[in-house]
């Protein structure tokens, strides 16, 4: 009796062993690229073509990539200028101001993204502000009008920013259905809002064909201070 048990307690042991495991790993990682061409509203010259952020954001049912912080995100102050102009972060990510020019800034937010006012802040000095939720900040100084950036927060790792003349490839998206976002700097909220659509991905990738801003409304080309007044541009800045 106890042989026999024996016997078909190692019958149990070996067909297990012969059962593949699921390689979930390989599942994570497998995905095709996704290509979208996206025609601008200006001069198709690289130099003068608006920031463009392309990302696929994956519906219910649709495997999903976690977009955890890496690193240290930064949006430096110089010479009147943010760098980058356009910066791309998970959601939770502490984005750091660091001020390198030898005068006073106050980097400000009213949008819907993150709104903050940083205050007035000194050269060799670094404040930070922390994005929580996915959406799209616009950034601005209240004392240098010239200055502008833009942090665009996201949930998904399905996005990128580079795309030349107008090409932009996604790569590694698994199969499933996805909503489409398209951001062109300058155009309108609900401008933005009409480019979005819901798209299904196949294995091995598809291309999305083209998306068409040439004919969106844009924004005013100035923007109000934080107090949502006009700047003074005929006075001269002490900074």
């Amino acid at each position: 009796m106890m042989a026999r048990r024996r016997r078909i307690l190692v019958q149990v042991a070996l067909a297990c062993l012969l059962v593949p495991l699921p390689n979930y790993g390989a599942a994570q990682e497998a995905g095709g690229e996704v290509h979208v061409k996206v025609r601008l509203p200006q001069s198709s010259r690289h130099e003068n073509a608006p920031p463009v952020a392309v990302w696929l954001q994956p519906l219910p049912g649709t495997p999903s990539r976690a977009f955890l912080p890496e690193g240290r995100y930064t949006l430096l102050q110089k010479d009147r200028m943010f760098r980058p102009h356009l910066l791309v972060v998970p959601v939770g990510s502490d984005v750091f101001f660091p001020n390198a020019d030898p005068f006073f800034h106050n980097v400000f937010s009213l949008f819907n993204g993150k709104r903050f006012d940083l205050g007035l802040y000194e050269a060799g000095t670094t404040k930070k502000v922390t994005f929580s939720r996915e959406g799209v900040s616009y950034i601005f100084c209240n004392i240098h009008p010239e200055m502008s950036a833009v942090v665009v927060v996201l949930s998904t790792p399905l996005y990128t920013t580079n795309g030349a003349d107008g090409d932009y490839s996604i790569h590694n998206v698994p199969p499933g259905e996805y909503e489409l976002h398209v951001w062109v700097e300058g155009l309108t909220q609900p401008a933005l809002d009409q480019l979005k659509r819901r798209v299904q991905i196949p294995a091995g990738g598809s291309d999305l064909g083209i998306v068409d801003t040439t004919a969106a409304p844009r924004q005013p080309g100035d923007h109000l201070n934080k107090f949502g007044q006009p700047y003074d541009r005929d006075s001269k800045s002490a900074y």
